[in-house]
């Protein structure tokens, strides 16, 4: 079991089929924290609006450990476009438990440092210029997540792991679509105006850490795909957990005393060397999961 200062959560779109509920909740039952920030897209109101609503009992027992977290760990909850539906509680102070509603949260690091929590999709320029473009994208990558599941059972039968297609076709078509809005540029040239040290989001599943112009930006991923997490220690080290042949491994690390960002084999020896993994069994992601 680890204990952290703050866990960074999003885009787990509850409901839908790509879910990885059962993977979120053995996360959490094995790392706790003073904080939890659920980083938008929790809960995938646009399948509701399209009648295509999937549950299934592992989303259930994670809601209720949710639930069960709030009341002795303070949840704050920043809504996304997926369940922006929540944004209309904003002005009412909705709380539950430990459990509060913010639309966007300034989260102070152990240095001092503000840091902006959001979603991201105010600054995504589909998501803010062309609401039916976005809402078609969600469509398509239904679609593909389909293709995904199906690619991996075929990989399963020859005894290979689980590699997400999906991931890989849509970080591509990301990466032409940021040459054109750019989201990470909109979301650092923001903090910088108005005096942060960085910022925190969700939005795009792709968990990452670096530095753009002086401004640390800071994703911490989803669970549809990447299962992927930011976490944030005691000594003020930020790190980016994602997993791997039912392993969470450290992707990026921020170091705290240098502000020297690790990737890769770099980030996974530096969680090694300060035991930053928590030891225990998780449930491999399967195209049933």
């Amino acid at each position: 079991m680890k204990k952290y200062r703050s866990i960074f959560i999003s885009d787990v779109h509850l409901g839908t089929r790509s879910c990885k509920a059962a993977q979120l909740k053995d996360f959490l039952l094995n790392n706790t924290c003073e904080t939890l920030y659920l980083v938008g897209d929790i809960i995938d109101g646009w399948k509701v609006v399209k009648n295509n609503w999937k549950w299934n009992k592992e989303q259930t027992n994670l809601v209720r450990l949710l639930l069960k977290i709030s009341n002795k760990t303070r949840v704050i909850f920043i809504p996304g476009n997926h369940d922006e539906f929540l944004r209309s509680l904003l002005h009412h102070e909705f709380a539950l438990n430990g459990l509060e509603l913010h639309n966007q949260y300034v989260h102070q690091g152990v240095d001092g440092k503000r840091y902006l929590v959001v979603h991201g999709d105010l600054f995504d320029g589909i998501t803010r210029l062309s609401p039916w473009l976005s809402f078609l994208g969600d469509t398509l990558y239904d679609i593909v997540l389909g293709l995904n599941n199906s690619f991996n059972a075929i990989r399963h039968r020859f005894g290979f792991h689980y590699w997400s297609l999906s991931k890989f076709m849509k970080y591509r078509v990301k990466k032409a679509l940021d040459f054109i809005f750019q989201f990470e540029k909109n979301l650092a040239d923001y903090c910088k105006r108005k005096g942060y040290d960085g910022i925190i989001c969700g939005h795009i599943h792709h968990a990452e850490i670096k530095e753009i112009d002086g401004t640390t930006y800071m994703n911490d991923g989803d669970w549809c795909e990447s299962c992927s997490a930011l976490v944030e220690d005691h000594n003020g080290n930020f790190i980016v957990l994602q997993l791997f042949d039912q392993k969470m491994i450290g992707t990026h690390v921020r170091v705290h005393q240098t502000g020297e960002i690790l990737t890769g084999e770099f980030a996974d020896c530096w969680c090694m060397q300060h035991q930053i993994y928590a030891e225990y069994p998780t449930v491999e992601i399967t195209d049933e999961s």
